[in-house]
């Protein structure tokens, strides 16, 4: 009897070895680098890491690993998303959803973002703007592997000069300099991964100063809204590390004066790269949305939310053409490509983040969309828009030794798409393999 438990243990233990080895055989990968893609490629997956990448000549697939094809498909770094709001899910009615929403927001509504984001092959996201508390929860518990979501990077509350009334919870107004590096500091010892800074051009300056350099101090990085000139004036002589969005207003162009100091910048490259994420295409759909919006039943935005949550989402965009958030958008919508445009002429690097929660807009959805709309309407090169959603983001996150490219000894955060995706890159609008951590989720 000792003998045969000892043999049924030996035979668990090593299939449970076995099956700690996974291949992915066959597809077309693009690795994140942005090199010519390598056709039939071979990944070997250990545990949660990579142990090598090659094609079926050049690798021998361990005996008895798990294998599963990849042929004819795509395969990519799992996709980042830049700017996301776990903690709102596409309703149209902000101040009601900050008084209704907030017990729920750390065991329904921020782990629902997240699993949302991971089955639509967005593997990491940075979490711009959430209550404290909440957001290293929820972050802690997808790294602990007790929840499933995207891996997560979060800010914590947004820093601004006065909250908006109702909204303190994860809104922190800053009242002077030794203020803000307290509240700064505040967030450092609680462990968020980044500052979110908003209305900056509001703040004086010794106040903004005092935010970035404590940040700083601490290695948190600084994103700030790029909403006005005059923020990002200001932002980028305090020496910010990355701008959010093209602009709130209808106006056609950056200033000249803007653009000017966006190249100053980018010429020192002793200060590194110059990041920005332009979040167009909650913008940019919105007529399409309001027009059709057929893609608002699909029932991909409801995973993990009670259907009384569903259905008080669905209530508040009854009248999508009213929504007093997108009455300006047909206006704004044609300065996007040419801000884009010079943007990228002035030589900031461009970062896939979507404002992923915003009316109308799921975190099942958003992210593909935002890549689509670079490549399909404003021409932008399909691998500059992957290695947006790939390498650049898991570099500007200090993480790129461990994610961000699919690379020897790198966590397998891996995706597979049916098709070309250089070719028709709304194909990511369907996932077909979703692997995060050298786990199969999809």
């Amino acid at each position: 009897m000792r003998k045969l438990l000892l043999g049924l243990l030996i035979t668990t233990f090593s299939f449970a070895q076995q099956n700690q080895i996974k291949v992915l055989v066959g597809g077309t990968l693009i690795d994140g680098y942005g090199s010519k893609p390598i056709q039939n490629s071979v990944i070997i997956i250990e545990g949660e890491k990579i142990k090598a990448v090659g094609t079926t000549k050049t690798l021998n697939i361990p005996k008895d690993a798990e294998v599963i094809s990849t042929e004819g498909m795509s395969v990519l770094p799992g996709l980042w998303d830049m700017h996301v709001h776990t903690m709102i899910n596409g309703h149209a009615d902000y101040s009601y959803w900050d008084k209704t929403y907030p017990p729920l927001l750390e065991n329904v509504i921020m782990p629902a973002s997240a699993e949302q984001l991971l089955m639509a092959g967005v593997t990491s996201a940075r979490d711009l703007g959430g209550p404290l508390k909440e957001s290293i929860s929820v972050r802690d518990r997808i790294n602990k592997g007790e929840i499933p979501g995207a891996t997560l990077y979060v800010s914590g509350p947004f820093i601004q000069k006065k909250p908006y009334p109702g909204t303190e919870a994860f809104r922190w107004g800053i009242n002077g300099a030794e203020d803000a590096r307290k509240k700064i500091k505040k967030l450092a010892n609680a462990g968020v991964d980044c500052v979110k800074l908003i209305d900056q051009d509001q703040m004086t300056n010794d106040e903004l100063q005092a935010v970035v350099d404590t940040a700083h101090e601490y290695d948190l990085k600084v994103v700030a809204h790029g909403h006005r000139p005059q923020e990002i004036r200001m932002g980028l002589k305090a020496g910010v590390d990355c701008f959010e969005h093209t602009g709130l207003s209808s106006a056609p162009r950056y200033p000249d004066d803007v653009i000017q100091a966006i190249r100053e910048r980018t010429a020192q490259m002793n200060l590194g790269p110059l990041y920005w994420c332009p979040t167009v295409e909650g913008l940019y759909n919105y007529e399409y949305v309001r027009d059709n919006g057929e893609h608002l039943d699909n029932d991909s935005w409801h995973r993990g939310l009670h259907d009384t949550i569903v259905a008080d989402i669905k209530n508040s965009f009854k009248h999508k053409d009213r929504l007093p958030y997108f009455q300006l958008t047909p206006i704004r919508k044609p300065t996007l490509q040419t801000k884009i445009e010079q943007l990228m002429d002035a030589g900031v690097v461009l970062m896939i983040g979507t404002d992923s929660g915003i009316p109308m807009k799921f975190h099942s959805q958003s992210t593909w969309n935002e890549l689509d709309v670079w490549v399909n309407e404003f021409g932008i090169d399909p691998m500059y828009a992957i290695r947006a959603a790939t390498y650049w983001p898991s570099l500007w996150m200090g993480v790129a030794d461990e994610v961000g490219t699919v690379t020897e000894g790198k966590y397998a955060d891996i995706i597979a798409v049916k098709g070309d995706v250089l070719r028709h890159v709304s194909i990511l609008q369907n996932v077909n393999i979703v692997i995060k951590h050298g786990k199969r989720y999809k």
